[in-house]
This record gives structure tokens, C-alpha cells and sequence, in this order.
């Protein structure tokens, strides 16, 4: 198996910089960027992206596809006590999740 994968940005490959250029002379093209899977990017999203303008991107493209995969019908709640109101500045109350 390999461990690179091509960016799956919609629009990787019209990006004109140096590192997409290949071909001969005269058959010049832009192409996707290819990405080694390594240490640093194996279990996140830029494994399969080069960078996070063709992340947001492909989520903008197929966000309502994402979505249809697990589609939330409910909210999500956490139980906790009742916040507690301190004198600090910048964090006016403290919530604690019940246990």
C-alpha cells in the first residue's frame, strides 16, 4: 500500500506555484499536490490535504454530502451541576460536569 495520497482539494491543481509544475517543454501542466503520510499527519485531515485553503475547500464543496453521512435529528447534552458564579476576570462562572 502506498503511503501518499493525492490532495483532494477541488481546486489543488490551479494553484500556480513552482511545486505543482511537471512536463517537458512545451507540455507544461499544473498538477494536485502529492502528500507522504508521515507521523505529523496520520490521523488528521491533512493527510488528504495540502494545505487548509483546499480543506475548506472540499468541506464547502460537499458539506451537505458530509452531513447526510450522520445527519444529527437531536441535540447533544452534558450533564452538569450548577454553575458556580467566582470573582475571577476572565471566567465569570465554573462549570462542572456531573458525574
Amino acid at each position: 500500500m502506498s503511503n501518499f495520497n493525492w490532495c483532494h482539494g477541488p481546486s489543488c491543481h490551479t494553484n500556480a506555484t513552482q511545486s505543482r509544475v511537471r512536463g517537458s517543454k512545451g507540455n507544461k501542466v499544473l498538477r494536485t499536490i502529492k502528500i507522504k503520510e508521515n507521523e505529523w499527519n496520520k490521523d488528521h485531515a491533512f493527510k488528504y490535504f495540502c494545505n487548509q485553503n483546499c480543506l475548506y475547500q472540499f468541506i464547502n464543496t460537499h458539506l451537505e454530502e458530509i452531513v447526510r453521512i450522520a445527519p444529527r435529528r437531536e441535540p447533544l447534552e452534558t450533564p452538569i451541576k450548577d454553575p458556580v458564579k467566582n470573582d475571577n476576570r476572565w471566567n465569570r462562572w465554573t462549570i462542572e460536569e456531573r458525574t
